[in-house]
């Protein structure tokens, strides 16, 4: 029985530990293979101080989930349950998805699935005085919490998970530096980027920023700019699929 052929181009994918299923479906899609480099674990937060600053979120008349992750890990501390008159927002489709199988029939999110797309949205640009839940990691979405703050909300915060740095594998260090193929980097968080590039040594950093970027938004591409990287595209959005998709506009002609 001969040897499978190999994938005619790679993604490499930089979301946490054991998430990297959803890209790695839609790279398969395209014939595409998936090097996963996790920077970082998601952990959960389980303690009384955590479970009550959930309550105290989910109680206010707008909620904002900001990751698939927040909603994970909030369903698992409680049942997630709107009441009459909350708004429940989410930075994205993935998001909302989440919300929506956890028991949420309504949540609105912005066709611009970033923290800008957010803000614009109508049930956060008048919230002067309002009391707004804010779902999310330690480090999440940093824009959002002095924008709203400076629009006069009352932020109430529940910090449900954090992303724990590791180290990276020498699996998936000798995984990049033998990879031949061409490939794209995505890149859907900043911090992710910031974790994997300090890792890196010299040859392999070099390596990496000779490859393209896929960045799921303005702000990222900029980030990836910065760090160094000069091939830089932007995908329609952070969903898989659009990631994928803009990756395969970046490879060798015929490839889709």
């Amino acid at each position: 029985m001969g040897h499978p052929t190999p994938p005619a181009w790679y993604v490499i994918s930089l979301r946490p530990q054991g998430g990297h299923d959803a890209l790695r479906r839609a790279a398969r899609r395209h014939g595409a293979g998936l090097l996963a480099l996790s920077p970082w674990r998601i952990q959960r937060c389980d303690d009384s101080a955590t479970r009550a600053d959930l309550r105290d979120a989910l109680a206010c008349p707008t909620v904002v989930f900001t990751s698939p992750a927040a909603v994970s890990a909030a369903h698992a501390l409680q049942p997630l349950e709107a009441q009459s008159g909350q708004s429940w927002l989410a930075v994205g489709s993935g998001t909302a998805a989440a919300l929506r199988r956890a028991g949420i029939g309504h949540v609105s999110f912005p066709a611009r699935m970033d923290s800008e797309g957010l803000l614009a949205l109508p049930a956060l640009t008048d919230v002067r005085g309002t009391d707004v839940g804010f779902v999310t990691a330690p480090d999440g979405r940093n824009l959002l919490i002095p924008t709203l703050e400076s629009r006069g909300a009352r932020l109430h915060r529940a910090e449900v998970y954090r992303r724990e740095p590791v180290a990276l594998t020498p699996r998936a260090r000798s995984a990049l530096a033998g990879l031949h193929a061409p490939a794209c980097l995505l890149v859907s968080s900043g911090g992710a980027l910031e974790q994997l590039l300090a890792q890196l040594p010299g040859a392999l950093l070099a390596r990496l920023r000779g490859t393209t970027v896929v960045a799921a938004s303005a702000r990222l591409a900029d980030a990836a700019r910065d760090a160094g990287f000069t091939r830089v595209l932007q995908a329609a959005g952070p969903r898989p699929a659009q990631m994928v998709m803009t990756a395969c506009s970046a490879m060798l002609p015929g490839i889709r």
